[in-house]
This record gives C-alpha cells, structure tokens and sequence, in this order.
C-alpha cells in the first residue's frame, strides 16, 4: 500500500493507493499555521487514520510546497514558510517511525501524470502547473529527475523568452526578480494582463466565462496568454524536448490552448516540425496527492 499526502497551505491530504493504483483511501485535513510541530502532528494523525482504515502499514510520500535541499537536508523555498529551515523527511521519520520520501508538489503532480495519468508510456513527460504559481516537473523513463539543486522544472522563475517591448523588463516577482514566467502565466499574472487590455476586476475563471461568451477582451487576453505560454514553452522544448507537456492547475481549464499554443510555438521553436503533445492532465487536482504517492514505485 502506497501513501501520498500532499501538504497544502490551507489543507493537507493523504491518499491509499494499491499496487495498480487503485484508489483505497482518501482524507484531508486543514493545514495548521504558524506552528511546524502541529504541521508534522497533523501528518502523522492522517497517517495512523489510513494504517487504520486500510489495515495495513503504507509507504509514506509527501509533496511539499518547496524542496529539501540536497546541501542542508533542510526545507528551502517553501510558500508555506513554517516548514523552512527544518528537516522535515527525518522529522516525521521519527514521529511514524518508517522512511519517508519527499518531493516538490509540481515534481509530484509530473509523476502522477507520467505514471498512469496523460503522460503514461511516455519517455519523457514535463508536467505543468498553471496556478497561483508556475511550477513544472520532469520524468525521464518514469523516474523523476530532481536535479543536483533539486529545482529541475523550475521554469516559473526562467525569464519569459523573446520578450516583446511591452513585456520586457516585466513585472516584479517575489522572488526578487523581473520578467519571470510567472509574472505572466500565473493565475495572477492572467488578470494582470486582463487588466493591461483596458479590463478590470474580473478573475481568471470570470474572464474565462466571459471569453466563452464571446466577450473581445476576455478573448484578447486569452490570445496573449496563449502566445505567452507558447513562448515559454519552446523554451523547455528547445532544451528538454519532451514527448508529452502535461497541464495542471486552474488555467488548464482553458480547452482552447491545447489547440493554439502548439500552433503558436512552430514560430519559435528550433525545429522544422514539432511532435510534442500538449494535452491536460488526467488526474487534475489528484495529481498531486498521487504523485506523492507514486515516490514510492
């Protein structure tokens, strides 16, 4: 028996998956703030519910909304910063006394998706997030490639390539940078853009409503997201070229890129042709808690 949680902001959530993969068992809890020892406590509690629930001891895999750092062996980059500076893998060790194997949560939704969802049978899978933030994940031969940092499928903090005059040098992200992908193709990002169209308010579901009926700059704002995620993606192309990009996230949703950004990439890509599929994720949210699951396989 396998299980996943995926450690969220505001919820966390384990998963029993059988040997096929079978979903046996699924729970979530709210994600306790301001407190890592409750963080690690609240883990452990949906740990001990699933052994009890399914009978049986699983593998325990955990997606984190940051990485352990193969220097340090301690959390970096995490948005939900009470787990920074910790070693969280060695720390719930202790508590559920097993191994515990971690990863990035969009590394996690990359090899749900490459295990037996969208990207299933392919030899190389690049799974995206298009959320709040921009994340991205790489599965070679069904095993995920962390990197020697631990931040392979970090495009979200790439600048966006062949910027034109009005997205150089691009809005501030977070991370103390301009002109990240991020910037743009984060849900965020949308509306922002929304916004430079001479819109305002709307939400990035709301635009997409509103673009399905037909309004102009909704439609003008989806076609230049279009063009802007078919610009960042060559870039992964260019020096990836997987077989299959796999899409998760809110903004995945949006049925019509599948069709238009591989048409749009064609003028950016060094290729004659293009082979790579671009498709939407098979699990959707699932994914990540899969993932977590599949760390163990």
């Amino acid at each position: 028996m396998r299980y996943g949680i995926d450690l969220g902001g505001t919820k966390t959530e384990i998963i029993a998956l059988s040997e096929t993969g079978e979903e046996i068992f699924r729970t979530r809890k709210p994600t306790p703030r301001g407190d890592y020892g409750s963080i690690l406590r609240n883990i452990a509690d949906l740990v001990a519910e699933a052994d009890q629930k399914t009978g049986e001891t699983g593998t325990v895999g955990v997606g984190i909304p940051g990485v352990i750092s193969p220097n340090s062996g301690l959390v970096k980059n995490a948005n939900t910063t009470e787990l920074i500076g910790h070693p969280l893998d060695k720390d719930l060790e202790a508590l559920i006394n097993r191994p515990v194997r971690t990863a990035n949560d969009a590394n996690c939704f990359a090899l749900s998706e490459a295990t037996d969802g969208a990207g299933a049978g392919a030899g190389s899978v690049f799974g995206i997030i298009l959320g709040t933030g921009v994340g991205g994940g790489l599965v070679i031969n069904g095993k995920l490639h962390a990197g020697r940092n631990a931040i392979a499928g970090e495009w979200g903090h790439s600048p966006l390539p062949w910027a034109n005059q009005t997205e150089h040098p691009g809005p501030e992200c977070y991370c103390g940078k301009k002109g990240c992908i991020e910037t743009f193709l984060s849900g965020p990002g949308f509306s922002q853009s929304h916004n430079s169209v001479g819109a305002t308010g709307p939400s990035a579901e709301e635009i997409v409503a509103q673009a399905t009926n037909g309004d102009a700059a909704a439609l003008k704002t989806i076609s230049i997201f279009e063009r802007r995620l078919a610009k960042a993606l060559t870039g992964i192309i260019n020096v990836i070229d997987p077989e299959i990009i796999v899409c998760g996230g809110g903004l995945s949703n949006i049925s019509r890129i599948y069709e238009n950004v591989p048409r749009l990439w064609m003028e950016y890509a060094f290729s004659d042709t293009l082979e790579t599929k671009f498709v939407p994720a098979k699990y959707g949210d699932s994914s990540g808690v899969r993932g977590a699951a599949w760390l163990w396989n």
